[in-house]
């Protein structure tokens, strides 16, 4: 596929900051850790991929905004347009040596996300969308799964640690979804289960409390390849509130009735 310049852009950016996170990550027992609060890390190396996308990405569009893990919230000339990146997702793996974490950047337009990249450098697998252009992987087009009964699939979420409050919802909505699919996966990357499900791995995804650049550049990903996503309240916003749930079209009817009670 073709894509546009910020596009282009992007994954390019994406590669470069991958190439640095492989080279940490050889090492990572040797990695300087320091840390923010409980299961929320920070590392050098997630520092130097972030200091590279804004490198590439604001050396390239220097006008617009930029949202980021790390570094916050800066607002643009072109009140419009906003970088949205997470340069490590997935940094308790990266620092367990668990070879499941990406780089996620995501192109905002008037509050809409029109393009996204989540790039998996330990597997080479770059997942990517544009609004109307389909999702795709490497040079292959992606679709969500085509399946419709619930027993036969497969669904991930997050799973709460130290500190976390929603243990609680977390396990009602295990109760009631495994006994009816064939598993719940947990591995670690929100931005990767995302991807997953555009590319039918998954068959769904649910999950509470997360960031904007956790999910938007996979939301994009998952709607070009024809999922269904929507926040916990239909009425609310994805990003906004950082609580989805997103399916294929048979399946999402009765994995939001079983999440949203």
């Amino acid at each position: 596929m073709v894509g546009s310049a910020n596009l282009n852009i992007m994954m390019k950016a994406a590669r470069r900051a991958g190439r640095s996170l492989v080279k940490d990550f050889r090492e990572v027992e040797n990695l300087q850790v320091s840390m923010k609060g409980a299961g929320d890390f920070v590392t050098r190396a997630d520092l130097n991929a972030e200091n590279v996308l804004k490198e590439d990405l604001m050396g390239a569009r220097p006008t617009y905004g930029w949202l980021a893990e790390e570094s916050g919230e800066e607002e643009g000339q072109d009140p419009t347009r906003r970088w949205i990146v997470d340069p490590l997702d997935g940094t308790t793996n990266f620092l367990h040596g668990l070879p499941h974490w990406s780089v996620s950047i995501a192109l905002e337009h008037k509050g809409q996300v029109v393009a996204g990249v989540v790039y998996d450098p330990a597997k080479d697998e770059m997942f990517f969308a544009e609004k109307g252009a389909g999702a795709w992987m490497n040079d292959s087009r992606l679709r969500v799964s085509g399946r419709s009964q619930m027993i036969e699939s497969i669904f991930s979420t997050g799973l709460p640690y130290a500190g976390s409050t929603d243990l609680p919802e977390t396990l009602r909505d295990l109760g009631r979804i495994l006994p009816g699919c064939a598993g719940v996966r947990r591995w670690g990357a929100a931005s990767l289960d995302l991807a997953y499900v555009a590319a039918g791995r998954y068959d769904g995804f649910w999950e509470r409390r997360l960031k904007a650049w956790d999910i938007a550049a996979g939301v994009i990903i998952v709607r070009e390849a024809g999922g269904l996503l929507e926040p916990f309240d239909p009425r609310g916003d994805i990003l906004g509130s950082g609580s989805l749930i997103c399916a294929n079209e048979k399946l999402f009817s009765p994995l939001a009735k079983l999440v949203r009670g």
